[in-house]
């Protein structure tokens, strides 16, 4: 099939997280044997005024390296927002695709021009952040740009069922795992930094209330596990995006014995984010506390490409418990006494909780089992 995918890489340049979030699906489908494209609506900055130059941006530029290192130079456009302008394919060359595609993957339905998205029959609007796109669709009124599709895909594995009380906003989400291209993610050779790690924003965006309850992001949830590096020998450095305005909290950070890396050093690229997850010990993986409040069934991309890698994984249950198994490989916590447990039994047998990690990845999250039964659940398996 032809299919295109439309997702974030350029928008906020140098996030390799960001950039494989959207890699494993394009990468995945064409090794599936698809044609696939990938078009990034990308929006001018505030502060541009009349003087940005569109094809000249950090945003072109950054787009332009990820996909040449893929080969992806003859599948993507950069486009530009409410315009015919693009960076890579021209725009009358997506439109001869847009009419011989059968699926569009829109990430948070990204992709807005009309003449692109009428044509497709099957056009799913991919959620990566789940609970968050609900509520402010139907709690706040905000046009999250779901009235084009056909489909409804989350990684919120428990959207639309009992045990999650995030609303719906009237759509069947059909759930998905988060898939990696194995092919792409190997298991690691020896560990280079001793430590726990994780790569992430202490703040993504703005939280949200919903039922009486706050729905925040991770700097909400690693607050209540400031005292870990002072209850274990093992060392916690993650790479975290946190602004130096943030005092507080960097301060309590330090005094526990946290090393917080800047991620625009060490994770900036698709290269230098695998390199620093494949040098790593383990996971210590937060979740944004929406997810967790809600329950959703989310499990990070992150985390699958650290269990990919053969690396352990210690993750705060967002409600995936649900759905993966716990024990070997991976480890679900709530409280600081679990991350303790579990940090003491992966020890104890690392090499056990390394082999074990690379299956589950190789049973879970495969792209080459993850993708095919998405696209049957949205009708396009032909």
């Amino acid at each position: 099939m032809t299919i295109i995918v439309s997702g974030m890489i350029a928008a906020d340049p140098h996030q390799g997280g960001a950039t494989w979030a959207v890699l494993q699906y394009v990468l995945g489908l064409r090794q599936l044997g698809h044609e696939v494209f990938l078009i990034e609506p990308l929006t001018p900055p505030k502060s541009s005024g009349g003087d940005w130059e569109f094809a000249a941006s950090e945003s072109a530029t950054y787009f332009r390296d990820v996909v040449s290192e893929f080969g992806l130079e003859r599948y993507s456009a950069l486009l530009l927002s409410g315009s015919e302008r693009t960076v890579g394919l021209g725009y009358h060359e997506l439109r001869r695709i847009a009419r011989k595609a059968s699926v569009l993957l829109n990430v948070s339905g990204m992709l807005v021009d009309e003449a692109l998205l009428e044509p497709i029959p099957h056009r799913a609007y991919l959620d990566l952040d789940p609970a968050f796109i609900q509520i402010w669709q139907d709690e706040y009124g905000i046009d999250m740009r779901m009235d084009a599709h056909t489909h409804f895909v989350t990684v919120g594995q428990s959207i639309g069922t009992a045990e999650c009380p995030v609303p719906t906003c009237g759509r069947h989400w059909i759930p998905t795992a988060q898939p990696v291209v194995l092919d792409e993610w190997p298991i690691a050779n020896g560990v280079k930094r001793e430590a726990l790690t994780t790569i992430g924003n202490w703040r993504g965006y703005g939280s949200v209330e919903f039922q009486g309850e706050h729905y925040g992001q991770k700097a909400h949830s690693l607050r209540d596990f400031f005292s870990l590096p002072r209850l274990t020998c093992e060392k916690f450095t993650p790479a975290l995006a946190i602004h130096p305005d943030e005092f507080a909290d960097l301060s309590a950070l330090a005094e526990n014995g946290w090393t917080v890396l800047d991620p625009a050093q060490v994770a900036n690229t698709p290269g230098s984010y695998r390199r620093f997850i494949q040098e790593s010990k383990a996971e210590f993986g937060i979740a944004k506390s929406g997810y967790v409040k809600s329950r959703c069934g989310w499990f990070s991309d992150r985390s699958v490409c650290y269990l990919a890698s053969g690396r352990p994984v210690i993750a705060q249950d967002a409600g995936f418990t649900r759905w993966l198994p716990t024990g070997d490989g991976l480890f679900a916590f709530d409280t600081t006494d679990e991350v303790l447990a579990a940090i003491e039994s992966m020890n104890s047998a690392y090499p056990h909780h390394a082999r074990a990690a690379r299956a589950l990845a190789e049973e879970y999250f495969d792209s080459n089992k993850v993708l095919p039964r998405l696209l049957a659940g949205i009708g396009a398996d032909l």
